[in-house]
C-alpha cells in the first residue's frame, strides 16, 4: 500500500514520462482529394446500376481509346485483348 506522498511521486513520474513521449510524437497531415480518388477508382470500371461495377478491359484500341468490353474474370483484359501464350 502506498502513502499519499508515494502516490504523488508515481503520478508525477508518469506525467514526466508522458511529456517525454509527447516531445517525440510527430504530427502528420494528410490531404485527400476524394473527387480525384473516386475518378481514379472508376477509371477501369463500368457502372451497371445500384452501386455495382464491372471491370472493363484496360487495353487501348487502334484509335487510342480504351476498350469498353468487360474484362475476363481475374484478368485485366477482355477476350480479344488477352495476351496469347
Amino acid at each position: 500500500m502506498n502513502t499519499r506522498s508515494q502516490t504523488k511521486q508515481t503520478i508525477f513520474g508518469k506525467e514526466k514520462e508522458l511529456e517525454k513521449e509527447k516531445e517525440n510524437i510527430k504530427i502528420l497531415f494528410v490531404e485527400i482529394d476524394f473527387d480525384e480518388a473516386s475518378e481514379a477508382w472508376r477509371s477501369n470500371k463500368k457502372c451497371i446500376g445500384n452501386g455495382y461495377y464491372k471491370y472493363i478491359c484496360s487495353q487501348k484500341t487502334k484509335s487510342g481509346n480504351q476498350c469498353k468490353r468487360e474484362s475476363l474474370h481475374f484478368c485485366e483484359y477482355c477476350k480479344i485483348h488477352t495476351p496469347k501464350k
